[in-house]
């Protein structure tokens, strides 16, 4: 490869401070990190307070002056803008600037792209680029028709604007394909959930900012309580390293089992498309019992992170499930003796593996709060009694004697009052 092949491509960042951002710096700072993941060398960042978003240009005229000016002295190959632009705002401003733009949903398409290894990973970003793409066909028509065409043709549409209704047909059609695929996956999904729902075995999934060590914590639990290497999920220190929903089952030994979900990372200013898309996969989340909300408590903005993922469950319709809290990294700041626990809250580290052994501790607790613990003696005859109990309930021992099955578990209290006739004194 020779050196041009090696060259990065240089852009420009560029964002409009309209005070509604908590920290508008971070946002730009986090561009800038999209803008590398997807292999780009950020040459020069450009920022404008404003009132209020310019309707044709996004920034203001003579900021996109500034632009294209400060564009060309650092050899720009693109112009990134921190937020989603319309269809006429990047068409706009590609002309005034004299190169190709691209906002923060494209970018992030971009890197889902680069990602995506599984085929329906693969599907769900087609999806995702084929709705943002969709409606930026809308206004190109004038500017095909002069690509083609006789300019004494008597046809009410130029070959451009023909070609411009071919596009968007062939692109509803793909979406119409596609929307049909996903919903068929979506079915073996819910299909698989119903298997594991039928299991009695709880489910938890991890959730979070991208980045913040979800993979790595459900790979530390698999090493510890799985004991199968293949089983593994990738985990890698980058944006979006992985985006299929992994599913484990973590069994610790003490008879209180549960499903682990590593799910797709959460960031500012999510696409919506891409929310939509990858839904199917995200349902493991408002279906689950449990959240463990991962956080990358080394990052000085890891409150705005928690934050976006609040907002981003309560999209999701998970607003209202329980959660955990896992500030992962601690090892990075100055938090000391890890692991360390305030009620709900740990601290630890993943990629060392402290406090693994208290988060499937503090996970267990939250799922088999309430069991009371109580022995029981059912008769033969009675033996759907001692199949609802095994099924509905953790088993600590069991035993065949000659008078009946005895059975040693936790389990809820109206079971334990409703079968109270064979419960065996202390």
């Amino acid at each position: 490869m020779n050196k041009e092949q090696e060259k990065k491509e240089r852009v420009l960042l560029v964002g409009a401070d309209v005070g509604q951002e908590d920290d508008f710096d971070r946002s730009m700072e986090e561009l800038g990190s999209l803008a590398e993941a997807c292999g780009m060398e950020v040459a020069g960042l450009i920022t404008q307070k404003m009132g209020s978003i310019n309707k044709a240009f996004y920034i203001g005229t003579g900021k996109v002056r500034e632009a294209r000016d400060y564009a060309r002295d650092i050899e720009a190959d693109l112009v990134v803008f921190d937020d989603a632009l319309s269809p006429s705002q990047a068409r706009n401003l590609s002309e005034e600037l004299g190169l190709p733009v691209m906002d923060r949903t494209n970018l992030i398409l971009d890197i889902f792209a680069t990602r995506a290894q599984t085929s329906q990973a693969k599907l769900q970003v087609e999806y995702a680029r084929l709705q943002y793409l969709l409606p930026r066909l809308v206004g190109m028509g004038e500017a095909l028709s002069r690509q083609g065409g006789a300019s004494g043709s008597k046809s009410s549409k130029g070959a451009g604007e023909k070609k411009l209704e071919l596009d968007r047909r062939k692109i509803e059609h793909r979406l119409s394909e596609l929307k049909k695929e996903l919903e068929q996956i979506s079915k073996g999904h819910q299909t698989q959930r119903k298997k594991r729902s039928g299991s009695r075995i709880p489910q938890v999934a991890l959730v979070g900012y991208t980045n913040a060590g979800k993979s790595t914590i459900l790979n530390r639990m698999v090493e510890r309580y799985g004991g199968d290497a293949g089983k593994q999920v990738l985990e890698k220190d980058m944006l979006f390293a992985t985006l299929d929903t992994s599913v484990r089952k973590i069994e610790t030994g003490n008879h209180k089992p549960f499903f682990l979900v590593d799910t797709v990372g959460f960031i500012h200013k999510l696409p919506h498309d891409l929310v939509q898309a990858f839904r199917s996969t995200l349902e493991e989340v408002r279906d689950a019992d449990l959240l463990v909300q991962v956080v990358d408590f080394s990052d000085p903005n890891y409150k705005q992170q928690m934050e976006v993922t609040r907002k981003t469950l309560e999209e999701l319709g998970a607003g209202d499930v329980p959660m955990v809290y896992a500030y992962n990294k601690a090892d990075l700041t100055d938090v000391d003796k890890l692991p360390k626990r305030r009620g709900d809250h740990l601290y630890l580290s993943a990629a060392s593996g402290l406090g693994i052994p208290q988060l499937a501790d503090m996970v267990q607790e939250k799922l088999y709060a309430g069991l009371k613990q109580a022995s029981f003696l059912i008769p033969y005859e009675k033996g759907s009694i001692a199949s609802y109990l095994c099924e509905n309930a953790v088993v600590l021992r069991q035993e065949y004697r000659e008078d009946g099955i005895c059975l040693s578990l936790e389990c809820l209290e109206q079971d334990a009052q409703r079968y109270g006739r064979y419960r065996m004194q202390a």
